[in-house]
């Protein structure tokens, strides 16, 4: 059965240049990049010119970059590490309702210690409202920590606003942009963003491997205990071929992001009309929003995200019915609860990712194959009333 592959919010397949580029780090150039004879400084040079790329793409300098081991891990060093090094300062962040379980448990955590959280709600379209960020400031805040994109619905949040409104108030602006960087445009100084985090495997590249922009100038405490890499702020030995990948995953998506955005976003919405006209009482989350290409969350009324998911994994189906980081988790969405969808609805909410290898062929087959299976499905609700 061949597989239908529409899940590349959760990961993406490397691309066979990534894969090429990589290889020698895992061969013949094996070497300690923090070594100091020639053998490693060989691998040394690649990790040093992987950051200079990835800095030139992100228009920041390359001491601004630091490699770390997830996006979930960037986003936990910026938030921990910010409130660690801050906090005689102040003790009060602000996020949003509708943040990646990196950052909304990162916050939880530091509650657990002293510190105060503002959790900000946001509309039927996921965005957040300026003016209640504006009067969440107090004396106290030290850190705004705010999604670039979110991962279940798509949004895109008003970062150059916030990024304004911080820097105003000269507090620390945190941006999770796992979901943007290498789909859209991400330029964190022209956005007056001061840290920003993402993962290669959401580009194409390898997973294991995430970057953190540190404005120069920005205090941050490091949240792993161990040796002084990457300017003593993640330690740990880098590894070299995950960073020459995320380097050319980068690349690649940064030279074909016009092209994709724009094929991506056909896709999707021919997706969504089909399904939508296809199938009674289901609706697209966050519609009218401003969206990353590729994404679309679907709630069908009557039936759970889980047995969807199923019933089209035995079509070679792959889709999502949340954040991959809460597989297992029978909870609705908080995303999903968070934009207002009733919870009795929010469960039968299904998550589509599509990415640069897919095809109209492909998305045909779920036309074909969906609304059969949710009729089956509801069938088979007590809560369907046909």
């Amino acid at each position: 059965m061949n597989v239908v592959y529409l899940d590349n919010n959760a990961t993406t397949a490397i691309a066979p240049e990534v894969f090429e580029a990589m290889t020698p780090y895992l061969t013949s150039h094996y070497a300690n990049p923090s070594s100091q004879y020639s053998f490693a400084q060989d691998v040394r040079e690649a990790v040093e010119n992987s950051r200079d790329a990835i800095a030139a793409h992100l228009k920041i300098k390359s001491s601004e970059l630091i490699f770390t081991g997830s996006g979930t891990e960037s986003a936990n060093l910026a938030v921990k590490g910010v409130a660690y090094a801050h906090r005689s300062r102040g003790n009060h962040i602000i996020t949003s309702a509708v943040e990646h379980p990196c950052v909304l448990e990162s916050c939880k955590a530091l509650e657990k210690e002293g510190f105060e959280v503002t959790y900000l709600p946001v509309n039927k379209e996921g965005e957040i409202s300026i003016e209640e960020l504006k009067a969440a400031i107090t004396d106290k805040t030290i850190l705004i920590s705010i999604m670039f994109a979110n991962n279940e619905i798509g949004t895109i949040q008003p970062i150059r606003k916030i990024g304004d409104i911080a820097k105003e108030h000269k507090i620390l602006f945190h941006v999770d942009a796992v979901q943007a960087v290498g789909k859209i445009p991400v330029f964190p100084k022209e956005l007056n963003v001061d840290l920003l985090g993402f993962a290669a495997h959401k580009f194409y590249g390898p997973k294991g491997i995430g970057g953190l922009y540190i404005r120069n100038g920005v205090r941050l405490e490091k949240v792993i205990s161990g040796g002084h890499q990457e300017r003593n702020r993640r330690p740990g030995t880098e590894s070299a071929a995950n960073i020459v990948g995320m380097a050319k995953a980068l690349e690649l998506c940064v030279n074909s992001m016009v092209e994709e955005s724009q094929n991506e976003s056909e896709l999707r919405d021919y997706l969504e009309t089909e399904l939508v006209k296809k199938i009674p009482e289901c609706f697209i989350n966050a519609k009218n929003a401003n969206r990353i290409p590729g994404t679309t969350s679907i709630t069908f009324k009557y039936i759970e995200g889980e047995s969807i998911l199923l019933s089209l994994d035995m079509y070679g189906i792959c889709v999502s019915s949340g954040s991959a980081c809460s597989a297992g988790d029978l909870a609705a969405s908080h995303v999903i609860l968070g934009i207002g969808v009733p919870i009795e609805d929010a469960q039968g909410t299904i998550r589509f990712g599509i990415g640069k290898y897919n095809t109209k062929e492909e998305c045909d087959k779920v036309i074909e194959v969906l609304p059969k299976a949710i009729e089956k499905l509801r069938m088979m609700s007590p809560l369907y009333n046909v």
